[in-house]
């Protein structure tokens, strides 16, 4: 992997419009490593249960991976609201940030064949749908300045993500019946629709025809708000059943809602990923 000529130095480029999408601007942060170059590029997926959640999420990650020869792409997406489902519209806004940066490699100094999505909870989950299943959701938005480029990736990387929606609604009809984010970023009920819950699980797409992307996901033992082995564990099983190039971080004790922690903090579980990602990073990006 290139690394920056002056290591530490970069840029942001903050508020930048990627794509309109039914009349809504959507706008991410660019982090870009200076000198040198093309680099390659991640797409920042931030989380937040599919209803909140910003893209500064990501604003320690993306100082640390431009400045270490990564630029980052941290973006926002639709969130959910009550009768206002965004599946698969979020998924649709991801795919445009991958065709952007793409469609601007050049400007930016990316190489576009060195492109990853990098999700954190509901964006690992969003995130791991672009990644491994984009194609089928490719093409909603014809207008879009960079419709035409393509959404493969080389990599996704995920955070405590989310990946078998079915177990996740579960999961909130025990714990909050009266709003359960997952019914709500769908559209149904899980009683309602079982297929549609397949569809927008990233597990259902640990298949082999979708192994050439490298895979790697990090959790806590500790994470009480989305099950380590019902996601996580669940998941690096069927990808490696699969064939998948597959790597973990394994945090002990760590809880959900660290990804977007200092990476310098002593003791911090985003600091101990650092480095073990980047290591990924530099084998399969």
């Amino acid at each position: 992997m290139n690394t920056a000529e002056k290591p530490g130095e970069y840029e942001t480029r903050p508020g930048v419009t990627y794509a309109t999408h039914d009349s809504v601007a959507l706008q991410g942060d660019l982090y870009l490593p200076k000198g040198g170059g093309p680099y390659p590029v991640l797409v920042g997926v931030h989380g937040g249960g599919w209803v909140q959640g910003v893209r500064t999420q990501f604003q320690h990650w993306g100082k640390y991976l431009a400045a270490r020869g990564v630029a980052l792409f941290a973006v926002s997406y639709r969130l959910a609201k009550p009768g206002q489902k965004t599946f698969p519209h979020a998924v649709q806004d991801v795919l445009a940030a991958i065709q952007y940066v793409r469609g601007n490699a050049k400007d930016l100094n990316i190489a576009p064949d060195r492109v990853g999505v990098f999700g954190h909870s509901a964006g690992g989950n969003i995130g791991a749908l672009a990644a491994l299943a984009g194609k089928n959701w490719v093409g909603g938005y014809p207008q879009d300045a960079h419709a035409k480029e393509g959404v493969d990736v080389k990599v996704f990387a995920g955070v405590y993500g989310v990946y078998d929606l079915a177990e996740m609604w579960n999961k909130y009809n025990v714990q909050s019946p009266r709003q359960n984010n997952i019914a709500m970023f769908l559209g149904e009920a899980l009683t309602e629709n079982r297929k549609l819950y397949f569809d927008a699980s990233p597990i259902s797409y640990a298949v082999s025809a979708n192994n050439k992307i490298a895979v790697h996901l990090s959790v806590g033992t500790e994470d009480d708000l989305v099950d380590r082995h019902a996601h996580t564990d669940a998941f690096v099983l069927a990808l490696k059943q699969a064939g998948f190039f597959v790597r973990t971080t394994i945090l002990q004790g760590g809880p959900h809602y660290w990804g977007s922690d200092p990476i310098d903090e002593p003791n911090s579980f985003s600091g101990f990923l650092a480095p073990r990602l980047m290591r990924f990073l530099a084998e399969k990006l």
